[in-house]
């Protein structure tokens, strides 16, 4: 393995181990002041109710591993929620309106994808209108009302496997495929070349601009599934866009070890942080502290990743 590629590898390693201690030390600090933050109820709702965000953070995860942002993704996963509750309780099958939605995202975030690679739009432009757009259409067409109705056997959020919930499943599964295609397969290691250096990228014979069109093709399936996992996790969906999802989710990337200015980074990383993001809020709550501070915790966190980042890539130089 060559010297750049082992300290990278090293590096992750050590964001990930880094969050793991940060995780165990949060939940046994609050866990000895206010044993109820143990309780079972509240360790699922913090995996269950945030699985989600961990699982978009993946797409994301790779999305900025290859150089580029994604900030509409918020808005993207409340439309797609929206589309899966209206179609259910239109009479079309549950399956279809599980599946739709992530064909859906695949093909809105591949297409922008194309914009972003061949037409050369810079990716926080391009996202930044997009965001426009889905915000503004969704408010305009459905005014944000709430969707009811929803049949028996639609809320997939709420099943169990082995008397695990489901969003855990796809989280962890999620997780590890992931994390599979990013270190074993030649598109994985594509995603890191074009983001570390595309002109280099593209000499070795990587094709630059249809990698990142697949990246963010793989992005919107992935934020697909996620709109189901939010979709499904009440009787109810409110067709409007989640405040600040998209913040939440970059965030868990950055902090998760991924490099803003691209090719590092894991989405196991991700994973991690959304988890402690999650442990942090519920925290806040059992600890008689203002949950505004959360914001404030994540900004800290995100300075402190990417001067830390900015340090590691200085060394390397």
């Amino acid at each position: 393995m060559k010297a750049p590629a082992l300290s990278r590898r090293l590096s992750n390693s050590g964001q990930e181990i880094l969050l793991v201690v940060a995780i165990t030390v949060l939940f046994l600090a609050v866990g000895w002041f206010n044993p109820r933050f143990l309780a079972a109820n509240n360790l699922t709702s913090i995996f269950v109710g945030n699985a989600y965000i961990a699982v978009a953070a993946i797409g994301m995860s790779m999305v900025i591993i290859s150089g580029h942002i994604d900030v509409s993704v918020g808005a993207l996963i409340g439309v797609l929620a929206t589309v899966s509750g209206l179609l259910v309780t239109n009479g079309y099958p549950i399956w279809v309106a599980w599946l739709l939605p992530v064909l859906v995202g695949g093909l809105v975030n591949g297409a922008l994808g194309a914009l972003i690679a061949y037409l050369k739009v810079p990716s926080i432009i391009a996202t930044l209108a997009m965001l426009s757009i889905l915000r503004g259409g969704l408010i305009t067409l459905t005014g944000g009302a709430w969707i009811s109705g929803l049949p028996a056997g639609y809320q997939l959020a709420q099943f169990r496997l082995l008397d695990i919930p489901a969003p855990v499943w796809f989280m962890v599964v999620m997780t590890i495929a992931a994390a599979f295609l990013m270190r074993t397969t030649a598109f994985g290691r594509s995603i890191y070349a074009v983001g570390g250096n595309p002109e280099a990228a593209e000499a070795a014979g990587i094709p630059y601009r249809r990698t990142i069109v697949k990246v963010f093709a793989i992005h919107g399936l992935i934020a697909g599934i996620a709109a189901i996992l939010f979709a499904t996790q009440l009787q109810v969906i409110q067709s409007t866009v989640p405040n600040g999802l998209e913040l939440i989710i970059i965030t868990a990337s950055v902090v998760g070890g991924v490099s803003i200015l691209g090719g590092i980074g894991t989405v196991v990383g991700s994973t991690l942080a959304a988890i402690l993001f999650a442990a942090i809020g519920s925290s806040l709550i059992f600890l008689n502290v203002s949950a505004y501070w959360l914001r404030a915790v994540q900004g800290i966190l995100i300075l402190v990743t990417v001067l830390a980042d900015m340090a590691r890539r200085g060394r390397s130089g």
